[in-house]
């Protein structure tokens, strides 16, 4: 897995998100360097579980797009004597 990596304005947007919620459910106010610690640490130790299961999530859609291709030749096959 190739190392997950924000853009300066994905992680700008990130950092706020985490700052709002602190507030907000947590009634704490967390500075912006806290909350993009909160985020490198969290990127590093459970990044991998949503990566891995977007993988997941695209495989799951791959294959439902191949059955529905394979089903397609199917139907475009042509009647013959020995089928």
């Amino acid at each position: 897995m190739a190392e997950i990596k924000f853009s300066n304005a994905q992680k700008v947007a990130i950092v706020d998100q985490i700052q709002k919620y602190f507030e907000k459910e947590l009634d704490q106010e967390l500075g912006q360097f806290d909350a993009e610690f909160l985020l490198d640490f969290f990127t590093e130790k459970v990044g991998s579980y949503y990566y891995n299961q977007g993988l997941n999530d695209a495989r799951a859609l791959l294959d439902d797009k191949l059955d529905t291709i394979t089903e397609s030749f199917y139907e475009l096959e042509k009647v013959t004597e020995f089928n």
